[in-house]
């Protein structure tokens, strides 16, 4: 090879390697930032907003304001006209006298026109009942999304609590684990009898079963929570973030249920309908209303040319649209009343909801009150003292036990009162409380 080629396949060479070591870190660095990034961790509000976002059912419901936007399109339409022609007596075969003379002379053509006008101004009031529904609609939209966040908002408060109760699972595994290596020290030196010893180890079964059920109660709520999000919004090791304490609410009952009487969107909606059901009383009144129709025609007939002009119009004897306005009629009766029965049930759920919070409060209360500090300062000192031999063995499990009921009843205590926040949240219709 001559020294020129080679110096060609030098440069190639260290032209690819080059392109390699870029490559590789890029990659590397991509990488990296990935490690470096993390898990996605979403706060509940942060979560509420992906949902109504990105939630497919949600998604599915909008749909309906852009087809009741469609019906406005249909209802704002005006008739279309009508458009007629004819040519009657063609021959089947050449008479004797000229063709043409035959199609001027023996044959009728007709062309003409007609259009239907409306009356009572049916294309306003059609527009108008149109326009209602879709209020009425984006109403109801509105009232999914606050239920979307009422739900989202549970499953997160779920997953916290399943985060929480594993930790203390975790935390109790690896103190148990301790006393369960001093035990099999003291068992070792004669300190112990064997039959203490295995109880310990099989209570050391029941301290990781509960890790293992901790964990698998974590990523089934974690799961939960992605489904609602919308599935492919967030990655699979997708984590919360988020304070899960009890956090004192001072509200009063009566601004809850005034700001509640303002902001329901399900109370919105059962009004909108009332007056959705007075666009559709109009509407079936002028449908009653008979329309005319008026047409023009022109016709070559035998060799003569005419024009025709016509009028048209139903006799209102027998249908004149009474059943329809008599049901939309009672119809308006009706929406009156679902008004009065929403805005009942906006009153009655604020006043559940905010009950819910006061007795989840108190019962918090009774944890907070030295119940709590109690059952670890028992369980401590019992745990002192058995790997002092001070204590039985049983005293010891029995003061665990208690322990461990009463760090998971404070933490489902505190559940409870999160999701009754959220539940007040809901009832009154607002994320933002007074």
């Amino acid at each position: 090879m001559s020294t020129k080629g080679r110096i060609v396949e030098l440069r190639t060479k260290a032209f690819f390697a080059t392109g390699i070591v870029i490559c590789c870190a890029t990659l590397a660095d991509t990488a990296f930032g990935q490690a470096a990034a993390g898990p996605v961790k979403l706060t509940l509000e942060q979560a509420i907003e992906l949902a109504i976002q990105r939630n497919h059912s949600l998604l599915a419901t909008r749909t309906t304001i852009q087809q009741n936007l469609a019906q406005e399109v249909t209802a704002n339409l005006r008739p279309n006209p009508t458009f007629f022609t004819d040519w009657e007596y063609l021959p089947l075969y050449k008479p004797g006298v000229g063709f043409l003379d035959y199609l001027h002379d023996s044959t009728e053509g007709d062309i003409g026109l007609s259009y239907m006008f409306e009356r009572g101004e049916k294309r306003q009031h059609r527009l108008e009942a149109a326009q209602d529904n879709t209020t009425v609609t984006r109403a109801q939209v509105s009232d999914s999304e606050r239920g979307l966040a009422f739900q989202v908002g549970q499953l997160f408060v779920n997953v916290q609590l399943a985060e929480s109760t594993l930790d203390l699972a975790q935390q109790d595994l690896k103190s148990f684990q301790e006393t369960v290596n001093i035990s099999a020290r003291q068992y070792q030196i004669g300190a112990i009898a064997e039959n203490d010893f295995l109880k310990m180890k099989l209570q050391l079964v029941q301290f990781q079963s509960d890790v293992e059920q901790a964990e698998l109660s974590r990523d089934q709520a974690l799961s939960d929570l992605r489904q609602q999000l919308g599935y492919e919004s967030v990655p699979a090791d997708y984590d919360v973030t988020g304070s899960f304490d009890y956090q004192p609410l001072s509200v009063k009952l009566e601004d809850l249920q005034t700001k509640a009487l303002q902001n329901r969107p399900d109370l919105r909606a059962a009004v909108l309908g009332v007056k959705a059901s007075n666009s559709q009383y109009t509407l079936a009144k002028a449908n009653g209303k008979q329309d005319y129709t008026v047409s023009g025609n022109y016709s070559h007939v035998n060799g003569l040319s005419a024009l025709t002009f016509s009028f048209s119009i139903p006799m209102p004897i027998f249908d004149r649209n009474q059943g329809e306005i008599a049901r939309t009629r009672y119809a308006i009766n009706q929406a009156k009343e679902q008004q009065s029965a929403s805005t009942g049930q906006v009153l009655t759920d604020v006043k559940d909801a905010y009950e819910g919070v006061r007795s989840n409060d108190r019962l918090i209360q009774i944890y907070r009150s030295g119940v709590l500090e109690d059952s670890k300062r028992s369980r401590d000192i019992s745990e002192y003292s058995y790997r002092r031999g001070a204590t039985a063995l049983l005293d010891f499990l029995d003061a665990e036990r208690s322990y461990r009921a009463m760090q998971l009843a404070y933490r489902q205590a505190v559940a409870a009162y999160l999701t009754a926040v959220e539940q007040l949240r809901q009832a009154v219709g607002t994320r933002s409380l007074p």
